[in-house]
């Protein structure tokens, strides 16, 4: 056994940093100065703004009159508390967080099952299509399914009235309709998503699919005991990205209901809500304490999110 000294005189050389040569020295700058567009975006347009949004928190600061700051300590923390107007705009959110979520997994992943099919005849083609309607601008995604989900003259209620013999909803008119609108119309996107299912659905190895077939399993089983543990990670994945985006839904409701939240606030979103305080009412104070708090929640939620994976997200390497 070696002396504790010898050990220790070990430990020592170990910790002790050579210096670096004057080639190395200069691949860390040459990186530092490709990573310094970055660092500085990062710095001015994300954590400066952050770290401004936190001390207006505690102020009662308004743009046009900027002399009148005062600091009002938590006052803004506890208004939210008291504000039925946050509590209605919450619920819109969750609302739709509840309806979208599940649905942009499963129609997403329903659609790379199929174009991954052996059966399905010009797959690429199909794939292409499915695509390209994510490269439409969302504005303008809005103002086509504005037309599509007319309540008088879209082909959707059209062709509703035309296979079932009853008049369709009024779409964006009726409080009852919106939240679900605005889902179909988040159908148009998927691409993305699908293209990273089909990517995971490509990656099951067929040697799993060969073994469950000799076992008896059928399709359904195969599915749901092959398929879905196996592309566990890239669900958990667009899982993540759904619960974020959906608490981040702003464009299509400011443009659905006016800027106002129409009708009668059923498109008046959390982030819309905030929008309003801080540039519309100028309270820039109480518009950065709702901003706060909507971090806040995404962040918790992605810290249970990540924690459940340990539970149902199945990784080969064994992570």
């Amino acid at each position: 056994m070696a002396p504790h000294g010898t050990s220790s005189t070990g430990l020592q050389a170990t910790l002790r940093r050579k210096p670096l040569s004057a080639l190395a020295r200069r691949e860390v700058l040459s990186g530092l100065a490709f990573l310094s567009p970055w660092i500085f975006g990062f710095l001015v347009f994300t954590l400066l703004p952050m770290a401004a949004s936190l001390v207006f928190s505690v102020t009662n600061y308004n743009p046009i009159h900027p002399e009148e700051l005062e600091f009002v300590g938590l006052a803004n923390y506890a208004r939210m508390f008291t504000d039925p107007f946050m509590r209605q705009a919450w619920g819109v959110t969750l609302r739709f967080v509840l309806i979208s979520v599940p649905l942009s997994i499963a129609f997403p992943l329903a659609l790379a099952v199929l174009v991954n099919s052996e059966r399905l005849f010009a797959k690429n083609l199909y794939r292409t299509l499915f695509y390209l309607p994510t490269m439409i601008p969302i504005v303008v995604n809005v103002i086509i399914w504005g037309g599509i989900m007319n309540s008088t003259t879209g082909w959707l209620n059209q062709a509703i009235e035309f296979l079932f013999g009853v008049q369709g909803p009024r779409w964006y008119q009726d409080p009852v309709w919106v939240i679900p609108a605005l889902t179909i119309m988040g159908f148009w996107g998927v691409g993305n998503t699908m293209v990273i299912m089909l990517a995971g659905l490509q990656n099951v190895p067929t040697e799993l699919y060969d073994a469950s077939k000799v076992d008896g399993a059928s399709a359904s089983q195969r599915f749901l005991q092959v398929t879905l543990p196996m592309i566990s990670p890239v669900i958990f994945y667009n899982l993540m990205l759904a619960v974020i985006g959906s608490f981040q839904y702003f464009v299509q409701a400011y443009i659905i209901g006016n800027g106002r939240g129409d009708p009668n606030g059923a498109t008046m979103f959390y982030n819309l809500y905030l929008y309003r305080i801080a540039f519309n009412f100028l309270d820039m104070g109480y518009g950065a304490t709702l901003a706060w708090a909507m971090f806040v929640v995404v962040l918790i939620l992605t810290i249970i999110l990540w924690k459940s994976q340990r539970r149902w997200v199945y990784y080969a390497g064994g992570e």
